[in-house]
């Protein structure tokens, strides 16, 4: 009996992994072929917006990430300190940031960061700043 009461509860939660990794209250979903952002909180589908994903030789990770930290002012050391400003770290140093290059949004042009308009970016950084980190997922997909 206690065995069977072991699987049972091994399975349930196997059951409920995939909704425990969509239970945060915002979620910025970003589809890499079609180059868009699709921003929903509490389920409900609050944007969609253009960004740019990683160029030609580089790579955007897929997969979903819980936010790990803020930067408003962000800098790259890695890429003679460009400008990420309003940057959601989710892995590494892969971040969800503002570009001043708006004539690329919508095509691949990023060293691997997901680039939005300067004002959406801000949106999106307010937003999960109000929400708290632990409750911000980025989902990329191919």
């Amino acid at each position: 009996m206690r065995k069977l009461l072991m699987v049972a509860t091994a399975f349930l939660c196997l059951q409920m992994q995939p909704a425990i990794a969509e239970a945060a209250s915002l979620v910025a979903r970003i589809s890499i072929s079609d180059q868009m952002m699709t921003v929903s909180q509490n389920g409900i589908v609050k944007y969609r917006w253009k960004v740019s994903t990683a160029r030609k030789g580089y790579v955007t990770p897929t997969g979903s990430y819980s936010a790990k930290w803020l930067s408003k002012n962000h800098r790259s050391r890695k890429y003679d300190n460009a400008p990420m400003p309003f940057a959601i770290f989710f892995k590494g140093g892969y971040a969800v940031h503002a570009t001043f290059d708006l004539k690329r949004l919508g095509r691949p042009a990023s060293h691997g960061c997901v680039r939005l308009h300067p004002d959406n970016a801000a949106q999106l950084f307010a937003m999960a700043q109000k929400n708290g980190l632990a409750n911000t997922r980025i989902v990329i997909t191919r």
